[in-house]
């Protein structure tokens, strides 16, 4: 997968966050990423917005792994 160019952003589907202890990990382990400069979690639609620059998304997913949970672009 190529890296998200400058100023991009992107949007996976993560279907099993629930409650706020989902979203902070999520959000913990995805701003850990290179080029991440921002972390959306929505809870009701089960959405994870990131944006940044030269960001590789095959870490942003390999991150929401780590939190424990599955993701797929959207």
């Amino acid at each position: 997968m190529a890296l998200l160019s400058s100023h991009a952003s992107a949007t996976y589907l993560v279907a099993g966050m629930t409650c706020d202890h989902c979203k902070v990990a999520v959000t913990t382990e995805v701003a850990r990423v290179a080029g991440v400069a921002s972390v959306d979690v929505d809870l009701d639609t089960k959405l994870v917005r990131i944006a940044g620059a030269g960001i590789d998304p095959a870490a942003v997913i390999d991150a929401i792994d780590e939190a424990g949970y599955e993701a797929v672009a959207a």
